[in-house]
This record gives C-alpha cells, sequence and structure tokens, in this order.
C-alpha cells in the first residue's frame, strides 16, 4: 500500500499569498521582525500565537485570523482535482496534513464541499503537539490511512513542510508555488511547477 500526503495552502490551494499578506500586517502592527510572516510558513496557529506573550494580543489576533479566512478565497491550483482522482482510481490512499485549525477547514469546506471527500484522512493542527518541521503531523496522516510512511510521497511548498517530511522518512516532493524551485531543490527529492501535466508514473519515478 502506497500513499500520497499532501499540505494544503501552496500545495492545493493558492492561499499562501493572502495569508502572507495578512501575517505581514500582523508583525508590523505587534513589532515583530520583518520576515515574521516568512519565518512562520508551515507552522500551526498554536505556535504562531506563542510567540505573543500577552494574552490578549493572542485572542485578538485570532479572532483576526478567523474572520480573515472567513471571506478570503481558496482557489484550488489547477490540475490537483485530476492528479487527485488519478491516484484515488490507481489504488492510492490520499491524506492531508493542514497546520490549519477545524474554524479554517469549516470556510474551506464551504468553498469546495466535495473536495475533502478525495482524501482519506485529513490531519489539522489541532491533531498534533508538534508544529512543522516535526514530522508527527505526517507520520500521522501515514497511521490514518494505513501506509508504512516508507511508502509515502509527501507534496509540500514550505521550507518547513519539506524538512517535516523529510524527517518522517517518506519521500518530498518540492511544489515551486511559494518558493524557488532552485532553492527546493536542496531539500526535496524532487520539485515541480505544479500539477498539470503530473501524473502517478512521474510521482513513482522519484
Amino acid at each position: 500500500m502506497k500513499a500520497a500526503l499532501f499540505d494544503l495552502d501552496g500545495v492545493i490551494v493558492d492561499s499562501e499569498g493572502a495569508y502572507t499578506v495578512f501575517w505581514t500586517s500582523v508583525g508590523r502592527d505587534y513589532g515583530c521582525a520583518p520576515t515574521f510572516a516568512y519565518d512562520i510558513k508551515g507552522t500551526n496557529l498554536t505556535d504562531i500565537l506563542s510567540r505573543f506573550p500577552l494574552e490578549s494580543d493572542r485572542e485578538e489576533i485570532r479572532h483576526k485570523i478567523h474572520d480573515y479566512e472567513q471571506t478570503m478565497k481558496y482557489p484550488l491550483f489547477p490540475g490537483v482535482i485530476d492528479f487527485l482522482e488519478e491516484l484515488r482510481g490507481a489504488g492510492f490512499r490520499t491524506a492531508l496534513y493542514t497546520s490549519s485549525d477545524n474554524t479554517k477547514m469549516s470556510f474551506l469546506r464551504c468553498q469546495h464541499p466535495t473536495l475533502l471527500s478525495l482524501f482519506d484522512a485529513v490531519v489539522t493542527g489541532s491533531m498534533v503537539t508538534e508544529s512543522k518541521p516535526h514530522p508527527e503531523g505526517y507520520l500521522t496522516a501515514a497511521a490514518l490511512v494505513g501506509c508504512d510512511i516508507r511508502d509515502c510521497y509527501v507534496f509540500e511548498d514550505s521550507y518547513q513542510g519539506i524538512e517535516a517530511g523529510r524527517r518522517s522518512g517518506a519521500r518530498v516532493i518540492g511544489v515551486a508555488t511559494t518558493n524557488p524551485a532552485e532553492r527546493l531543490k536542496e531539500k526535496a527529492d524532487r520539485v515541480i511547477d505544479g500539477f498539470v501535466g503530473f501524473d502517478v508514473h512521474s510521482m513513482l519515478d522519484v
């Protein structure tokens, strides 16, 4: 049994640009480093909020991100649905591991009611205790679909996510949507620009 394990933002949905805008604004308003929006990519909300010492700030930011996510768009990357359907037709298990919380996932479900049905398991940030680059999330996803992590392929766009995939023991395919392909080649087993023209046979060559 083999499985494909996917990150959500920057891999399945084209939302990283919107998050960069939001977290850049938060970083500026709360006196964080200029690189704050990039430093937190791939980490979950609990980890992000832990960087703010005041409980009042954490609660305020939590409300702001949920308000923002409720109105933002979650466009799917071209070719991703075709690839997921091909995987399932070929007998692969599929799982989604996202640092997002359940509130954000409910907003995603409203915009794409059938998307999550293409995954045999969904692991959210609330289901793990360690954030990326720790491999816990991908190890959990592999266990939920009943697959040895060494027989899994991880699709990630962020440096932290790619590191999490590598630490887990899976083969890692970097998706060059939010970071330069040349940088990802240093970390991933293979790099792709997107899912258009990418198929199961190409994945198995990794």
